[in-house]
């Protein structure tokens, strides 16, 4: 869940920046115009994305190579 929420969080971030930089909105190019349905609901799909991917800052970093945490 973690990768397909940083996933969408990158396409609306690239999404921003092509309307910041080019006045050019790709989602609503691709669907039909900012007020399509299809392009509000890709709209609130990626606003959830960036709120559940607030709780990956929060999460503690495991790494493959790093044992498991021991308690003293």
């Amino acid at each position: 869940m973690d990768n397909l929420a940083l996933a969408l969080v990158i396409i609306g971030a690239l999404n921003w920046g092509s309307i910041g930089i080019f006045g050019f909105d790709a989602v609503g190019w691709l669907f039909g115009g900012q007020l399509s349905i299809i392009s509000r609901i890709i709209f609130a799909v990626v606003g959830l994305a960036g709120l559940w991917s607030i709780s990956i800052l929060f999460k503690e970093k495991r790494f493959e190579d790093d044992p498991a945490p021991t308690k003293k």
